[in-house]
């Protein structure tokens, strides 16, 4: 997708937005779903939150048996979609006081998930061997995300085969059509914010997440359990 002139002052107007907001003690996550959609053509749906009990964390979906608390869709019908303007975003988002920001996954982007520890290592190694890095987000459950072209999740066995390794032994999985990660800044699972180790970059608005085989081999080679 392209930015016209237009688009690209909407968007100097969103970023003075979210610092005046700051300011003034607002959330910043209207904000941040309209950069998402209008910026860099993400979907955003709105998900649960984790309360805090007498039992401990209880999910704001309200059942007692949540599998999920606070990290899964509040309302697939409210989604936003890519492509939603600053005041779209805004207006929509503003039904949902206190969601979680939550990105769908297998539509624009898969997302490769390993330890934070070894998306950190390799992320230094992509980077110093020049390879395409799309951005990457650590949950405070110490999980990193890397954000790659969809259809990985359905190409990663195979993928690992062509590489050598045996994805049953390895702490690496990927996410595709179905499922969702938790966004900046929203709160994960009442654990604390997931944050952008890589963020998206302005000059790649638009662009498509690298291929997953680019990164799979090093992700791999750090993501073997430790003996």
């Amino acid at each position: 997708m392209g930015f016209t002139i237009g688009g690209m002052r909407e968007f100097r107007e969103l970023r003075l937005t979210a610092r005046r907001g700051r300011r003034h003690g607002r959330s910043a996550a209207g904000t941040a779903v309209a950069e998402y959609t209008g910026l860099w053509g993400w979907a955003v749906v709105p998900g649960t939150r984790a309360l805090r009990g007498p039992g401990g964390a209880e999910c704001s979906c309200g059942s007692p048996v949540c599998p999920a608390p606070g990290a899964h869709p509040l309302d697939a019908t409210l989604e936003v979609p890519a492509g939603a303007t600053l005041r779209e975003a805004s207006e929509a988002w503003s039904r949902v006081p206190g969601a979680a920001l939550l990105l769908p996954t297998g539509r624009t982007f898969d997302v490769l998930e390993v330890a934070e520890e070894a998306g950190r290592r390799a992320l230094v190694r992509l980077e110093r061997m020049g390879l395409p890095v799309g951005p990457v987000a650590v949950a405070p459950h110490g999980r990193a995300w890397f954000l790659v072209a969809p259809g990985a999740a359905a190409e990663l066995p195979r993928l690992l085969y062509r590489l050598g390794w045996d994805d049953s032994g390895l702490d690496l999985r990927c996410l595709g059509q179905g499922e969702h990660i938790t966004a900046p800044p929203s709160d994960f699972g009442g654990l604390g914010a997931v944050r952008w180790l890589r963020p998206p970059t302005l000059d790649a608005a638009g662009a498509r997440p690298p291929q997953a085989r680019l990164l799979l081999g090093t992700l791999a080679a750090l993501a073997r359990p430790r003996v």
